[in-house]
């Protein structure tokens, strides 16, 4: 996820009431159970992403690199692979910062 999050960074998470669009998420990759990644959030129930138009429950998540192992790999994931929502790097102290 750089440059958004760095390996040594310390963050908190928290479980939001809904998930919204932009957010950076601990999701369960679904080849992999029990293997949690951070990804952004960037589909929703409803949205058109590419040629995919997501379904009840279907989200689309994306790392900040182009590489990236997420959605345009493995497809839409289910709400029930979303975790948390990153809030803020809380460590190191040269970037505490909130996470949008």
């Amino acid at each position: 996820m750089a440059p958004t999050l760095l390996p040594g960074d310390w963050c908190l998470v928290v479980t939001p009431r809904e998930w919204r669009r932009g957010d950076v998420v601990v999701a369960e990759h679904p080849g992999r159970p029990g293997y949690e990644m951070v990804k952004r959030l960037v589909g929703v129930p409803g949205d058109r992403v590419g040629d995919k138009r997501l379904g009840p429950g279907e989200y689309w998540i994306e790392g900040d690199h182009p590489s990236s192992t997420d959605s345009r790999a493995f497809g839409p994931v289910g709400i029930d692979a979303l975790r948390a929502r990153v809030l803020l790097i809380y460590g190191p102290q040269a970037r505490r910062r909130l996470v949008r």
